[in-house]
């Protein structure tokens, strides 16, 4: 695979990186395993996870504890202050099984009173200056949906690193490419394109992949949870070219039908008081439409209700649709599809 540099971190990274959610989520302890083994194995080496993610981090730990030196391990918190956040990093090492972690990130710093807080005199970013000077941690970034918000995290110079969803859908919403991804180059960060397949929304993978990894970015990190998403997306990084006018427009065409209200997958809308899974919900929402898997999709949508997750019980507190980056209106999709698979 091509390899960039990652700004001034000065790591050397393949295009292709792991995003950590499925392994954390959907995943058994095994598959996890598995997948983690092949993706080293096929020459991915930076490796993104999150204390949000469940079962992620502990399960990288696993995978990699006896050959730490060959992997870069980035995770994050959403710990705002220098106490939390500390307490955070000291949890992240011992779930990831090693005494230094490559680069720990602020997650999800999406307002101005998130950005304030964690610039605060004992906001979160004091705490990785000073886990940073023991060693424990080697760089420091930023993560978010809102640019305007990590090009004011950028221009304070305190960050190693932004994070942000690139990709063919989000070109239309949150125009990264626009203002931040120059403003991070001219600070001289490094790139971290995450959602390149906009959450699984995005049928044509080749396409999807080859749009994020023709922006100027430094590493992709579609989220995978298979052997096969593994391969598929290596493939794609390993033959890569950028995308020539006819199949833009084709993947634009795929874009456009989608509408502006296809949920990417992110979780933050979660925890629902309710108890109901929502991105869950949508995922197999997603497999009944675009995957032609509706089978698949019926069995899930009843091991749901089986569970205790029933959306047909969503109280429209709207707690989730506050959470929600992309501002989506999580009620009125629930409703259709929970109307959806009543009738499939």
């Amino acid at each position: 695979m091509q390899k960039r540099r990652l700004g001034r971190t000065e790591l050397i990274v393949p295009i292709l990186g792991f995003g950590g959610i499925p392994i954390g989520e959907r995943c058994t302890a095994e598959e996890a395993e598995r997948t983690l083994r092949a993706a080293l194995e096929e020459g991915i080496v930076f490796y993104d996870t999150a204390r949000a993610y469940k079962e992620s981090e502990a399960r990288i730990g696993k995978a990699f504890k006896k050959v730490r030196e060959k992997v870069i391990l980035a995770t994050k918190s959403r710990e705002r202050t220098q106490s939390a956040i500390l307490r955070e990093i000291d949890a992240s090492l011992s779930d990831l099984a090693t005494d230094y972690i490559d680069l720990y990130q602020l997650h999800a710093v999406d307002s101005e009173d998130d950005l304030e807080a964690v610039l605060s005199e004992d906001g979160a970013l004091q705490g990785l200056k000073r886990a940073r000077q023991r060693g424990k941690i080697r760089f420091i970034g930023v993560t978010g949906h809102n640019p305007e918000i990590l090009i004011k995290a950028c221009k304070t110079g305190e960050f190693d690193t932004v994070q942000v969803p690139v990709n063919i859908l989000d070109r239309f919403i949150f125009r990264p490419e626009e203002a931040l991804l120059p403003t991070a180059r001219s600070m001289d960060m490094g790139v971290i394109a995450m959602k390149p397949l906009a959450g699984g929304t995005i049928k044509e993978l080749d396409l999807a992949l080859r749009y994020t990894l023709s922006q100027d970015i430094d590493v992709a990190i579609p989220g995978m949870g298979s052997i096969k998403e593994v391969l598929d997306n290596v493939g794609v990084a390993r033959r890569f070219e950028p995308l020539d006018e006819a199949s833009f427009d084709r993947l634009l065409k795929e874009a456009k039908a989608l509408g502006t209200e296809v949920c990417r997958q992110c979780g933050y809308c979660q925890p629902c008081p309710q108890g109901i899974e929502i991105r869950e919900v949508f995922r197999l929402e997603g497999m009944f439409d675009r995957y032609e898997q509706k089978e698949p999709a019926r069995v899930g949508f009843r091991n749901l209700i089986d569970s205790g997750s029933n959306p047909a019980e969503c109280a429209e507190c709207g707690e989730c649709e506050q959470r929600c980056p992309y501002h989506l209106p999580i009620r009125r999709k629930l409703k259709k599809a929970v109307e959806k698979f009543l009738r499939a």
